[in-house]
């Protein structure tokens, strides 16, 4: 059981907080990169963990990577990365500006590795976070706690862990082991014989789910695979490049100062460029295939549309579902092996933020433009979250695009409360142009 004691500690080593980190060693004095200490629940880095499968590609460009829109020239680059394990000829060879989600996951790898400043530890999940260092009824540091025992007490926290899994209410009582959730996919499908006849039930219509759906009837050739979605039929993605615009980072402030109901129907009109749309690929797959078993009678893919599931039991072994048709209220039983959970994260803050809060008093709250968590006056240690605040930065707020950006700002905002400059190599403000000519951070 340790303890340890650091000027910021971010939890969650993904993009995100790998982004901060590399934000740091670039920007930020050394008194604070090296004071600063980036904890993972896991044993390594990994992107997408749950839906790392081999041929699934990423939906954006590798120049929208941890750095490149801040910093050009930053040895922390993508292309740096694949130039560093003699790849980069056959990437442009390849023809592409959307890399599979495995060299995403091992350009994480290799930049946490490469990090000269900010430390990475593993195998360290958080079960708590308490307000520490109380001085004149002020609230100045975090102390977080750790399952190992150990406990680390930081001046400010940056929460990049992602949303918590949406697991609808109807499941709650199905055992763990008939129901798999998107983010577990990879390592809970390879616990299951391959060759057994397994009846698998996938819900929702969207990309993960399109994507479990798919690598279930490859990976299980003699099962039975059925999707079930409350929608008409599955949809492409809405990847116009005038909408796609809306991921810029400099769309943040646009966004940010609107009016709240321009922004809720930003994010209405936005939901198909990322939540309910499939790559074309996808779409064509799993066409064509459902075609060519009606040719060949050998069905084996199959898609219920406008249906919810009401209800979810156990009967012996088998979990059956009471499907619900939208069209005609009329309801049918559907037997299956094992449900699989395309049904995204919780639209709430996540229980560890939301428990933080509680811990200082407050119930209902979201983040300045820089991220930083409104808490009350008596609160000077700061917290900033990470991919959770659509509501407020827009959709592209959870994604890669706005990473090497918002970096930036939460370090610089960091520093501000510290009255510390920014180091000469520059942070971008608001994705200025004309700041990135000026970029002088060496390879």
């Amino acid at each position: 059981m340790d303890h340890q004691e650091v000027e910021l500690l971010a939890i969650g080593a993904g993009p995100a907080n790998l982004a901060l980190a590399v934000a740091l060693e670039e920007l930020a004095p050394d008194e604070l990169s090296t004071r600063t200490l980036i904890v993972e629940q896991h044993d390594d880095v990994a992107w997408q963990r749950g839906m790392l499968l081999p041929w699934s590609q990423s939906q954006v460009s590798f120049l929208k990577d941890l750095v490149t829109l801040r910093n050009p020239r930053s040895r922390y680059s993508f292309v740096n990365y694949l130039h560093s394990i003699d790849r980069l000829d056959e990437f442009i060879n390849l023809g592409s500006a959307t890399p599979y989600r495995l060299e995403i996951s091992d350009y994480l790898q290799w930049v946490a590795r490469s990090l000269t400043k900010v430390r990475v530890e593993h195998g360290r999940r958080v079960v708590a976070i308490e307000p520490s260092g109380v001085v004149a009824g002020e609230v100045t540091e975090w102390l977080v706690r750790f399952s190992d025992g150990g406990t680390v007490r930081c001046r400010d926290l940056v929460i990049g862990a992602g949303r918590d899994a949406f697991v609808p209410e109807e499941f709650a009582a199905i055992p763990r082991e008939k129901v798999i959730h998107s983010t577990e996919f990879s390592s809970r499908t390879a616990e299951m014989d391959p060759a057994a006849a397994h009846r698998v039930v996938v819900v929702g219509g969207a990309q993960s789910a399109a994507e479990m759906l798919w690598s279930s009837h490859q990976g299980f050739p003699n099962s039975q695979c059925t999707m079930v979605m409350r929608s008409i039929g599955l949809n492409g993605y809405e990847s116009s490049k005038f909408t796609n615009e809306l991921f810029y980072p400099s769309f943040v402030d646009k966004f940010n100062s609107a009016r709240p109901e321009a922004r809720e129907q930003l994010l209405r009109e936005m939901h198909r460029t990322n939540y309910s749309g499939l790559a074309p690929a996808m779409l064509d797959n799993l066409y064509r295939t459902m075609y060519l078993e009606k040719l060949t009678g050998t069905e084996r893919l199959s898609m219920i549309t406008m249906a919810e599931i009401t209800a979810a039991r156990m009967d012996g072994d088998e979990v059956v579902l009471t499907l619900t048709d939208r069209k005609t209220a009329q309801q049918e039983e559907l037997r299956c092996d094992v449900v699989m959970l395309g049904t995204g994260f919780a639209k709430e803050m996540p229980r560890m933020t939301r428990n933080l809060a509680a811990s200082v008093g407050v119930e209902n709250f979201s983040v300045d433009r820089n991220y930083r968590m409104t808490l009350p006056p008596t609160v000077s240690a700061g917290v900033y979250l990470q991919g959770v605040n659509e509501a407020t930065h827009g959709i592209a707020d959870s994604l890669i695009s706005v990473l090497a950006i918002r970096s930036a700002e939460i370090v610089a905002d960091l520093l501000a409360h510290r009255q510390t400059p920014l180091a000469e190599s520059s942070v971008v403000p608001r994705q200025s142009t004309e700041a990135l000519a000026g970029v002088t951070t060496a390879l």
